[in-house]
């Protein structure tokens, strides 16, 4: 970079800190002797003003240095001369320049006087402090020489509670002259990289050339490194008291609450299911039954207060040829019973209990005024499971069923019931059917199971389906007040024989049975004009499907009631009004 130059003192090399204010100039070097120029002296006397010297003294090659770059930056403020005043160094009075004046005639580095001459800029005398070449850096940054700072620091991320930054995102460039710079050093000398002195304070310019910071003590580090050693012993401590003194309470039985409702009044609202319990469970008894080689169990409940049980026939059968039939009241109070009255054809029993004091009779109800959806709610002992009690509605009414017969077939039971999806199970056989405001509106009497079992009174021991049967509740009361008053019940009837076997559209009069006569003399259906081979399609404007259905419904009146029946005869239909007679199950 320095190749054919000199070593000395450069044009751009700065001044001191001190060159604000004067300062005693260094004693200029003497000028060489001047060269003899062809046809010039040796005293150094000037030839013709056509030809200059061939090397000017330093002084004034220095002088005119400055004046030249002078002309690139603001002169010094100096005071305007007064009008007509000559110019500094310009002669006075036509006089010869003063001392220190260069002369426009001098050539400088070879050019003419006009080339260096700059209008409007005054020439220093000789000896007097060289003005400043160009404005002061800011940065005191020197084009060459060692690394320096040549651009302000980018703003950074201060630390919380530093205090508040400064104005600028650097530190400001100290007041007064820039510091001196050193000179290029020589060619092929390189000079080691100097520490950067790093600032005191929270804010310092950031020097890429400038030694890194340096890295923290060792004992710094283990410092910190025991610090998060104690914080991770301090949690494990913790953590494991904790779990100690879990772990102790539940090993020691300690005590643990677990948040819960407290108790709640045990009233409950009359027609709810659980106040419809409430109510009926003292009236509602379990029977056990053992004769004949055989057992089993059912439900009842009190008809009256002189310990009159209702039930089914069914229930208590097996204990009909001196079997035992013991009694278990709702308080556990268990008694001997003893049969009343049966009667088969209804599936009806009244048995009565000795010695018990107050039982509580069940309010009963009247069927005919249910409806298809009221509520209910069933209360027995299925699978000898004693008050258990569920609830449904009134699915169907009129459901024509049949029961029994598996002997000899004259124990069947034609019941115009009462369709229930309560669940009812073996073991609810005569328990009662109550509705919403707990009075019996029937008795439990059959299911029809989901498997192959025929015995709709539980033999199979088959579980609901949701098909469950009732006794109507007026029909089982007439017939309870013919067993306790004498033992055995009527059944209405209008004196024929109906054929069972036949398949046709509604039920029809045998033609002729075992003794040839298939309408009794005299009887209802005889009075009324019924002859054998007639078909009965409807009674009192009820279709009528088979002579199952024409059974029950006669079966669902009372003695002496008037019946209206559609006949069809030889193709032709016409229609009749009987009365019922009355028969007695033997």
């Amino acid at each position: 970079m320095n190749e054919g130059k000199g070593t000395g003192p450069q044009w751009w090399s700065r001044p001191g800190p001190d060159a604000a204010s004067p300062r005693t100039a260094a004693a200029p070097e003497p000028a060489p002797p001047p060269r003899p120029a062809p046809g010039g002296t040796a005293d150094g006397a000037a030839g013709p003003a056509s030809e200059p010297s061939a090397s000017p003294p330093a002084s004034a090659a220095g002088d005119r240095a400055t004046v030249r770059l002078a002309a690139l930056a603001p002169p010094p403020a100096t005071a305007a001369p007064e009008e007509g005043a000559p110019a500094d160094g310009a002669p006075q009075d036509g006089g010869a320049p003063q001392d220190g004046a260069a002369s426009p005639a001098e050539p400088v580095h070879g050019t003419s006087a006009e080339d260096d001459t700059v209008p409007g800029v005054t020439v220093p005398p000789a000896g007097a402090p060289a003005p400043p070449a160009h404005p002061r850096d800011p940065y005191g940054t020197p084009p060459y020489g060692r690394p320096g700072p040549w651009a302000p620091a980018p703003p950074v991320q201060h630390p919380a509670g530093a205090g508040a930054p400064p104005a600028y995102p650097y530190a400001p460039h100290p007041a007064g002259p820039p510091s001196p710079q050193p000179a290029t050093p020589p060619e092929g000398l390189r000079l080691p990289a100097y520490p950067q002195p790093q600032p005191q304070g929270t804010w310092s310019r950031y020097d890429p050339w400038g030694a890194p910071p340096p890295a923290p003590a060792p004992e710094e580090r283990g410092r910190r490194r025991g610090r998060l050693l104690v914080g991770a012993l301090l949690i494990a401590l913790v953590a494991g008291g904790l779990g100690g003194t879990v772990g102790a309470s539940l090993r020691d039985g300690g005590a643990v609450t677990i948040p819960q409702a407290p108790v709640e009044s045990g009233h409950r609202a009359p027609d709810s299911v659980a106040g419809i319990a409430a109510a009926t469970l003292p009236g509602v008894v379990y029977i056990h039954v053992r004769g004949g080689g055989e057992e089993g169990t059912g439900t009842g409940f009190v008809l009256d207060g002189s310990g009159r049980i209702i039930t089914n026939n069914h229930v208590v059968e097996p204990a009909a040829d001196g079997g035992t039939i013991s009694v278990t009241f709702n308080d556990g109070d268990v008694r001997k019973a003893e049969i009343v009255g049966r009667d088969s054809g209804y599936d009806l029993a009244v048995i009565e209990v000795d010695g018990k004091s107050g039982p509580k009779p069940l309010v009963l109800g009247n069927s005919d005024s249910v409806r298809v959806g009221d509520p209910v709610v069933a209360i027995g002992a299925p699978y000898d499971l004693e008050g258990t009690v569920t609830s449904g509605i009134i699915s169907a009414k009129d459901r024509p069923i049949t029961a029994g017969g598996e002997t000899d077939g004259s124990d069947v039971s034609y019941v115009n019931a009462l369709q229930t999806d309560a669940p009812i199970n073996p073991g609810n056989s005569g328990g009662p059917l109550v509705d919403s405001r707990g009075r019996v509106i029937g008795i439990n009497t059959a299911i029809r199971s989901a498997d192959s079992g025929t015995d709709p009174f539980g033999g199979s021991q088959g579980g609901s389906i949701g098909l469950g049967f009732a006794i109507p509740v007026n029909q089982a009361k007439r017939v309870a007040e013919e067993l306790i008053a004498t033992g055995r019940a009527t059944h209405p009837v209008i004196g024929v024989t109906v054929d069972m076997a036949y398949d046709g559209l509604g039920a029809k009069v045998s033609e002729k049975d075992g003794s040839g006569r298939t309408v009794s003399p005299g009887g209802p259906g005889d009075e009324a004009g019924i002859e054998p081979g007639d078909v009965i399609t409807e009674v009192d404007g009820d279709r009528v499907r088979n002579g199952e259905e024409l059974i029950v419904k006669i079966r669902s009146r009372r003695p002496g009631d008037r019946m209206e029946l559609t006949v069809e005869r030889d193709g032709k239909k016409r229609t009749i009004t009987l009365t019922l007679g009355s028969a007695t199950d033997d």
